[in-house]
């Protein structure tokens, strides 16, 4: 990348940003959850499903399942058969057993504060891995990237990768590590209530407005 681009895309990233802080001023996930462990849990069913319907089977789910061990004891055939509504409940429900014993077991019951702990459990990354972070802790070490955080990356030219991680990395070096917290959250509800992903015209759209290319920026999801 030439040092031209590279300037132009942290000064439209300082655009974009400083919308998100202003419109989405507290990082907070619409996932609902009343303990730590609760919350990852939600976190891996979310992935390639939408918080929505999590939160409409978690209603249910979360109150018979409250503590790591909870989980960490839950029949693997009949936790899956719970969690069936949602895509990949086979896998979701192997990962959260196994995520739930080793918090039980080698965390001591609690959630880590670590990425390289938290990535350590079944199911979670480095996406998964910060969201949760952030979210219990307050930590912002770094930049979920999901599909809303990639999509916006692509349409508003600010990476030139389609790895999720990669994407974190080039995001990033393009923001102050200050104000990383307010990028996934703000680029998730932007995403989810003012521009969905479906091609339509979004030239009016405020983060538009900030760089009018990327109303013709739309790239596959994949």
């Amino acid at each position: 990348m030439t040092p031209l681009k590279h300037a132009e895309r942290v000064a439209r990233a300082k655009k974009i940003l400083a919308y998100l802080k202003k419109a989405y001023p507290t990082p907070e996930s619409e996932l609902k959850h009343a303990t730590p462990f609760q919350f990852v849990v939600a976190v891996i069913l979310s992935a390639q499903c939408t918080d929505k319907a999590v939160n409409k089977l978690t209603e249910t789910l979360f109150k018979t399942y409250k503590t790591p061990g909870d989980f960490a004891d839950a029949d693997p055939a009949t936790f899956a058969k719970e969690i069936s509504s949602i895509p990949f409940f086979n896998n979701k429900a192997k990962a959260i057993i196994g995520a739930g014993k080793m918090v039980a077991e080698k965390f001591g019951g609690e959630v880590p504060k670590t990425e390289k702990e938290l990535t350590e459990l079944p199911g979670v990354g480095y996406k998964t891995a910060h969201v949760i972070l952030g979210e219990l802790y307050d930590v912002w070490e770094g930049i979920a990237t999901d599909t809303h955080v990639k999509r916006f990356a692509k349409r508003f030219d600010l990476t030139d990768n389609t790895d999720l991680t990669k994407i974190s990395k080039d995001l990033e070096a393009l923001i102050p590590k200050k104000d990383w917290k307010y990028v996934n959250n703000g680029l998730v509800l932007y995403g989810r209530y003012v521009c969905p992903a479906r091609p339509h015209d979004c030239a009016d759209h405020p983060l538009t407005k900030l760089w009018p290319p990327a109303a013709l920026r739309w790239p596959k999801a994949k």
